[in-house]
């Protein structure tokens, strides 16, 4: 085969020059949106004497043609001279960054955040640095994490500053670090999480060697708090891409030390008991979900909850695996152990309350539709799945959608169908009886009243075996309701004559 000709590497070249051109008129165009603030910006600083630059993030997404109203900017001016620019020409001001030079502002619907030259550096213990300002652009860009964030764009004349081929990088959609990957990523290991997190949110593919840098340095991200990870896996998969930042983190091994739980589910096959790639299935049953989530709301916020649920929704199987007599392999309930698992994982990343119970819960009744895609379901059964899934039943209904990943087209068929019936026969239930709002019914007052009992247990327990008959039956009248609870009270000893 013949090597690349001369001319083949000029227009490959011109082509690049070509696609850097357009991305600078891109981010011009972009700029131009948000000018009056960031033109006033760079008017007061250069009056003042001093540099003022776009960067970061800020530049990426300009040259990306999704500039935001969340503008970064770099100076070499000292934090008490930025607040003294700041002061008069922003409606509100914040400094609770300003030990790391850092200061906010907002004006005209635009936030900006204006940080002096940094020059940082680590005792790589931590992550924190030792703040050192620094005097030079180049001295500030080689210090962020990766080309594609370390541009810049000099104001107000909007001169590009690309030092470190982030421009080529982009349009490549690759993501690689400024200076060596080893020593960004021991002078800040949250950078290795970043790196999975543009992967999901931007599609980017990283270079060979940040890659190597994190399989070779995963346990450094120990130094890293729970709360800092969990910020990062949380925006990782919400991104546009999740799989691949969850495949990037697992292959590097940080998914060792972050969520060994993932890691975990690659379950061996072996030639005598052949039965699913547990992990690769999960990630299926993400992609599925996410989906679902979209077609059903389009321009809706990703679902965190649901996608967290999707990726764990099987982590108890390598806990609860057996390999049979007959040869084929069980995980009997695996819904249960891994909702517990799910609790302990997502407290130790710090996550809310609410969502650690959302996303137990749903990992803990995935499997409950399965029970009625083998035989129907009575009304009461089906009374039962919609309470037990309360607020959740939408979410549940997608995660249960998106476990279907057998490449039996008429199984696959077959299971979708039932579940098409088991909605319809909760929407027609629902309107007759107000399904979402299924209580007792008598209160907790009349129970008291009729029984002739103080606040306490009992009441509790009149409500709960009332509660339960609503379920089994539908709706009693009054009658039926006071009927059911006198016939409970006497079989438990209350005197109701």
């Amino acid at each position: 085969m013949s090597s690349p000709s001369h001319h083949d590497s000029v227009t490959s070249a011109e082509q690049l020059q070509a696609r850097e051109r357009q991305a600078q008129r891109n981010a011009v165009v972009e700029l131009v949106k948000v000018a009056p603030v960031a033109e006033e910006l760079a008017q007061r600083f250069a009056a003042a004497g001093h540099r003022l630059y776009l960067v970061g993030g800020s530049v990426r997404d300009a040259l990306l043609g999704r500039l935001g109203t969340d503008l970064d900017f770099t100076t070499e001016a000292r934090p008490e001279q930025v607040r003294e620019l700041l002061t008069g020409w922003a409606e509100t001001i914040w400094d609770t960054g300003i030990q790391f030079g850092t200061l906010g502002a907002y004006r005209h619907g635009t936030t900006v955040e204006i940080t002096t030259f940094r020059a940082d550096t680590y005792d790589r213990v931590g992550r924190n640095p030792d703040v050192a300002f620094g005097d030079t652009i180049e001295g500030d860009l080689v210090r962020r994490d990766f080309t594609v964030n370390a541009m810049a764009i000099e104001l107000p004349g909007r001169t590009f500053v690309d030092l470190h081929g982030g421009m080529a990088d982009l349009a490549d959609r690759r993501l690689d670090t400024p200076a060596a990957p080893e020593d960004s990523f021991a002078d800040d290991p949250l950078r290795m999480l970043r790196a999975a997190r543009f992967v999901s949110q931007l599609g980017f593919t990283a270079t060979d060697r940040v890659v190597t840098a994190m399989t070779d340095m995963a346990t450094e991200i120990t130094r890293i708090t729970p709360e800092r990870v969990q910020v990062e896996l949380s925006k990782l998969l919400c991104g546009e891409f999740p799989r691949r930042g969850i495949e990037l983190l697992v292959e590097s091994g940080l998914a060792d030390h972050v969520l060994p739980e993932l890691p975990a589910m690659k379950l061996e096959i072996d030639e005598h008991h052949q039965h699913k790639d547990v992990y690769r299935h999960s990630l299926t049953v993400l992609d599925q979900a996410i989906d679902l989530e979209r077609s059903a709301d389009p321009a809706g916020e990703p679902d965190l909850v649901l996608r967290l649920a999707a990726l764990l929704h099987d982590i108890g199987k390598p806990a609860t695996r057996r390999f049979e007599s007959g040869g084929g392999v069980s995980f009997h309930h695996h819904e249960v152990v891994g909702a517990k698992m799910v609790r302990k994982r997502l407290r130790a990343l710090r996550y809310p309350k609410d969502v650690i119970k959302d996303v137990a819960d749903l990992v803990f009744l995935h499997l409950r539709f399965h029970g009625y895609s083998d035989g129907q379901w009575t009304d009461s059964a089906v009374r039962r799945y919609v309470n037990d899934a309360g607020p959740l039943l939408p979410r549940l209904h997608k995660l249960v959608r998106a476990d279907c990943t057998t490449r039996n087209k008429r199984k696959a068929t077959a299971l979708q169908r039932a579940y098409d019936e088991l909605e319809e026969r909760i929407t027609r239930i629902a309107e007759a009886e107000d399904l979402a709002k299924v209580r007792p019914d008598l209160d907790g007052n009349e129970i008291m009243r009729l029984l002739g009992v103080e606040p306490g247990p009992v009441v509790g327990r009149a409500w709960k075996h009332l509660k339960e008959l609503r379920l089994d039956r539908g709706p009693m009248s009054r009658d039926e309701a006071v009927e059911e609870l006198f016939r409970w009270a006497r079989e438990q000893g209350i005197d109701v004559s």
